[in-house]
């Protein structure tokens, strides 16, 4: 870096201080002190109707909170549980009914329907960027959250419709199941199509704009000063996973019920109503709710970036002229809602467009001229893309579960005792696994990982994913091993050839191996990526970091359909029968799980490498923090 210096203003609306003239090349050991003091003054916050800076709370109104111990905390945090458990509830009971309702009501293709909820899933996850970009540019998390879970809520109002006035579906005279297996039923009119998919959109757009938001919302709710801070927001994390958890199993049995007893109609009319209680138990916890002032534009923020780093490429660190990087002095960082950041020598390149110039001036055009803060905000996005990029595979293995495993499950007695579960509530097995693990988590397997690494909380974040990563494999693994047995069973005892009809000495609860291993690599994968997501991220960019996790998720569905269609395409030309046939018998999904293993497999050397060279943005205090597993 030479002999760069700071230079700035005393507020982001002043103008900078004058060049400053060339001095003597300062040590590297210097040049990290000046930074260290210059960065110490960021974020001096008041309150009591003082200034607003770097990440102070305000209240729904934008005005700062004189009394912090009247809002937020676990209280805040419960209100946005109930809303999570039960927005998981309406978004996993329409994904686990809508594959049969296109298929039984509707008239489609098995295939045809399983792309629409793979659609579906890809979209309400993938476009969560959107949802992101609207909390930090312009409305914050609250008002995001609001907004998109009414448009949620809409568009399940108009699924329920469609399920229960005939005139959105096609007629059922002279369909009967052998018809429906044909493919002979009347078809549905093209309007009926194109309301039913226009409607499903629009909720998948809804819940992609709730879910950028309403794990880093109820992260905001605990404050970084407080010692506790850490230990809060790992149990949150955790808690709010529970949550998401009580909603997939709420919708794998409840709604399941309700739609085996009482039709289509009733089940999407009560994942309506949940979504309903949804905003209303939201709207309830509004006193209680922190907030966080809104950055501005990230996406401009970042353009600017870009664009002035490649304005100044050729201008050289050691330039005559040159006066240091550019920053504004003062409490407050020029980017509203954010605390400053310490400069990094990570993608140096990015750090010509901070470099100040006397071409500058004293009122620098903001796409010529960035501070460091800004600078880093785009550094840091890069930085921990890799780590939520490694998860997509992960995505692809629970997409794939949700079909191939189901199709197992046909096979296979479903008797628990006495009791037939159908088999729409098996994918209800990982989130039985979810509970169990977090119920000994702080007892048990904190402590023992604690003995282990000598982190103050058992794992890392990254070590979480990576656990969860490793587990993912285990689970396809299995699979593969199980499926050449179920299928080798299937051929030796006649049911090559049926395979519709359950083989009554096979019990399906043989899946719950595979079920149990990927229920826990989901809750140490994602957990510990939405904790360390939120804590790295830049202040004003904590939104579109979540999104992060969730575009992995929906990248993870398009990822299963493109391996779907690529293996359909290839695997006849092998030599062998097609590894997804429609009669599981004579496919070979076992050779279909082992691919998914080594996919896996080369994806967490990935994870590994990008995981070894990451550096932790905040260290954990490793011989100063002391973990208390009673939480006190």
């Amino acid at each position: 870096m030479g002999s760069m210096e700071l230079g700035g203003s005393s507020s982001p609306s002043s103008k900078p201080e004058p060049a400053l003239p060339a001095t003597t090349p300062e040590t590297e050991e210097e040049r990290r002190k000046k930074l260290e003091r210059y960065f110490a003054e960021s974020d001096q916050r008041t309150f009591g109707g003082g200034s607003v800076g770097g990440t102070t709370p305000v209240d729904v109104h934008g005005r700062p909170i004189a009394d912090l111990s009247k809002t937020g905390g676990w209280i805040a945090a419960f209100f946005i549980f109930g809303n999570e458990m039960t927005e998981r509830m309406a978004y996993f009971g329409l994904a686990v009914n809508v594959v049969l309702f296109l298929f039984k009501v509707m008239h489609q293709p098995f295939t045809t329907s399983a792309n629409v909820v793979n659609n579906f899933l890809g979209i309400s996850q993938a476009s969560s960027l959107i949802g992101g970009f609207i909390a930090d540019a312009y409305l914050g998390r609250y008002w995001t959250i609001a907004i998109f879970t009414t448009l949620y809520l809409t568009g399940l109002t108009a699924i329920t419709l469609c399920a229960t006035m005939p005139v959105f579906t096609p007629s059922e005279t002279h369909c009967d199941q052998l018809s429906l297996l044909l493919g002979v039923c009347e078809s549905p009119k093209r309007w009926q199509l194109v309301y039913l998919y226009t409607v499903l959109y629009i909720t998948a757009f809804g819940a992609a704009g709730i879910r950028p938001c309403v794990s880093s919302f109820g992260a905001d709710q605990f404050d970084e000063r407080s010692k506790n801070y850490k230990r809060h927001l790992d149990r949150f994390f955790n808690f709010f996973y529970l949550s998401v958890t009580f909603g997939a199993v709420a919708a794998f049995t409840l709604v399941v019920y309700i739609q085996m007893h009482h039709g289509w109609g009733a089940a999407f009319g009560v994942l309506a109503i949940a979504m309903g209680i949804s905003n209303v138990v939201f709207f309830i916890g509004t006193p209680l709710y922190r907030h966080r002032v809104p950055g501005g534009s990230p996406l401009t923020r970042v353009a600017q970036v870009l664009v002035a780093a490649f304005h100044k490429r050729n201008v050289p660190f050691s330039n005559s002229e040159l006066v240091g990087l550019y920053e504004v002095t003062g409490n407050h960082s020029a980017v509203k809602g954010s605390s400053k950041i310490a400069h990094t020598d990570d993608f140096r390149f990015l750090d010509k467009a901070a470099l100040k110039t006397k071409e500058d001036g004293k009122d620098p055009n903001p796409w010529r001229l960035c501070t460091v803060t800004q600078v880093e905000e785009v550094k840091i996005l890069i930085k921990i893309l890799p780590v939520p990029s490694c998860t997509i595979m992960l995505g692809a293995v629970l997409t794939e579960f949700l079909t191939l495993s189901v199709q197992q499950a046909y096979t296979m007695n479903t008797y628990l005792g006495s009791l037939k579960l159908p088999v729409t509530c098996m994918p209800v097995f990982p989130g039985l696994s979810i509970f169990a693990l977090l119920s000994l988590y702080y007892t048990a397997i904190v402590p023992m990982c604690r003995r282990i690494t000598g982190h103050p909380r058992g794992l890392s974040q990254l070590q979480r994913v990576g656990i969860g990563l490793v587990l993912s494999i285990l689970s396809v693994l299995w699979a593969g091993i199980f499926e050449r047995y179920r299928r080798n069973y299937a051929v030796e005892h006649g049911f090559e050839f049926n395979f519709l009809k359950p083989m009554p000495h096979m019990s399906a609860y043989w899946l719950l191996i595979q079920y149990c291993l990927i229920g826990l690599a989901e809750v140490f994968c994602i957990v510990g990526l939405l904790e360390f997501l939120y804590q790295e991220a830049p202040d004003a960019m904590r939104s579109i970091a979540s999104a992060y996790a969730a575009v992995a998720g929906g990248l993870g569905c398009f990822v299963a359909t493109i391996i779907n269609n690529i293996v359909e395409a290839v695997s006849p030309k092998l030599g062998s029968s097609q590894w997804l046939s429609r009669n599981i018998n004579l496919g070979r999904f076992d050779y279909f799980y082992w691919l998914l293993t080594v996919l896996s497999l080369i994806n967490f050397g990935v994870f590994l490498y990008a995981a070894k060279k990451y550096k932790y943005r905040y260290r954990p205090e490793l011989e100063s923090e002391k973990f208390e597993v009673n939480g006190q």
